[in-house]
């Protein structure tokens, strides 16, 4: 993903040739393609949202807490979570069921990592698309743009975005910007550089984007950084803090930017292991396209034309940042796990929001070593990006 414009300009554009399809075989698309509105699936109103609670890991950390589902899920007073499931924002855990929120359609809980609800039920992370029409005007664009390619996980056995989790009392650190007036002064809930988890090595010897992502427990804010490094102190290109216990539309000020190229929030976009494992993942997905316009739709509150691969600022199909797709209901793939077919399930049930530049459809998750790379990650690149659709679009901003 490239920088912003688009989150380090690196060299993944190299990619875009190649980045369909090592997974063999072709998709099985059936059920009328998934167009106007809505396809097969019901869920809609309040997105009531469920994860799963086993703990996974985002890799090392000496002692560090890195599991997402548990590490202090007991702190189901806190934010409104419970183990029973969330009650809206501001809810206390305690009396709320989940399974009927505000016209949700039987989940039982929000997103959770570290204890913390992974912002509200209306969030539009958390909201299922299903019923929403689609816009065949920018999904003809899309599908311009990017071409005859398969989607890719960009995410596994040794890549991906780990997340960090780390207690209330985590000593807190200056981190220094390349863009200050768009970045949260902070300090930051940023480990040491001998047990903090970033993106592409370590923190002192690190290539590509080098995301650093901490979720705090008790106060449940989210720290996110990019391009990041540690040399006698954090230094990122970008930095931003969110409260995960509030609906994370408007706490970016429109026009900024924050550790992702549209201003959104990166960890609440991410596959993790424990979700997939248990087939439930109720959130929408991060993904990427090459070309992006100088405009963004919400939730986005950034936009980010990036100057590779060329002619990205006059290309006639680019879109812009905050986009919508849903994957077409009736797509299959053969030797798919249960953890494979519960990104499925996300991508047809929530979609996936464009969230940053770099190759065309990657989709993001965590690193971990518990993912079956044969049975969770090939199976998936068997679908095309012509099997979704693009959502309702609301006005381009600026």
């Amino acid at each position: 993903m490239w920088r912003h414009c688009g989150i380090g300009e690196c060299a993944v554009w190299l990619l875009l040739v190649s980045c369909s399809s090592s997974g063999g075989g072709s998709a099985v698309l059936s059920a009328g393609g998934g167009s106007a509105s809505g396809g097969a699936l019901s869920s809609t109103g309040g997105s009531s949202q469920a994860n799963g609670g086993a703990s996974s890991e985002s890799g090392g950390g000496a002692g560090r807490a890195s599991q997402h589902g548990g590490a202090s899920g007991a702190s189901a007073g806190q934010a409104g979570v419970s183990g029973a499931g969330v009650g809206g924002a501001g809810a206390s855990g305690a009396g709320a069921s989940g399974a009927g929120g505000a016209g949700g359609a039987g989940a039982s809980s929000l997103p959770v990592i570290g204890g913390c609800p992974i912002f509200t039920r209306d969030d539009a992370w958390n909201t299922p698309v299903t019923n929403e029409g689609v816009d065949l005007a920018w999904t003809a664009k899309l599908q311009a743009l990017v071409g005859s390619v398969n989607i890719h996980p960009d995410y596994g056995t040794g890549a991906g975005i780990p997340i960090n989790v780390v207690p209330q009392a985590e000593t807190m650190l200056a981190v220094g910007f390349d863009v200050p007036d768009e970045s949260e002064v902070g300090p930051y809930a940023f480990p040491g550089p001998s047990t903090a988890l970033i993106e592409g090595g370590t923190p002192t010897s690190c290539s590509g984007d080098c995301h650093v992502l901490c979720v705090q427990q008790g106060s449940c804010l989210l720290y996110e950084g990019d391009a990041c490094s540690y040399d006698n102190g954090w230094h990122c290109y970008s930095g931003a803090i969110f409260d995960l216990r509030k609906n994370s539309y408007g706490q970016r000020t429109k026009g900024f930017t924050s550790a992702d190229a549209a201003g959104l929030a990166i960890s609440a976009g991410l596959i993790r292991y424990d979700e997939a494992a248990a087939g439930a993942i109720q959130h929408a997905i991060r993904f990427t396209v090459q070309c992006t316009l100088p405009s963004f739709v919400s939730p986005a509150s950034h936009q980010a034309v990036p100057s590779k691969p060329p002619g990205c600022a006059t290309n006639p199909n680019a879109v812009p940042m905050g986009l919508r797709v849903r994957l077409d209901p009736g797509v299959t793939v053969t030797g798919a796990s249960k953890a494979a077919l519960a990104v499925i399930k996300a991508m047809q049930t929530y979609g996936m929001i464009l969230a940053d530049n770099g190759s065309p459809f990657f989709f993001q998750g965590e690193v971990s070593s518990k993912w079956n790379e044969a049975a969770d990650i090939e199976p998936l690149k068997q679908i095309p990006a012509s099997a979704f659709k693009v959502v309702q679009v609301p006005p381009l901003e600026p």
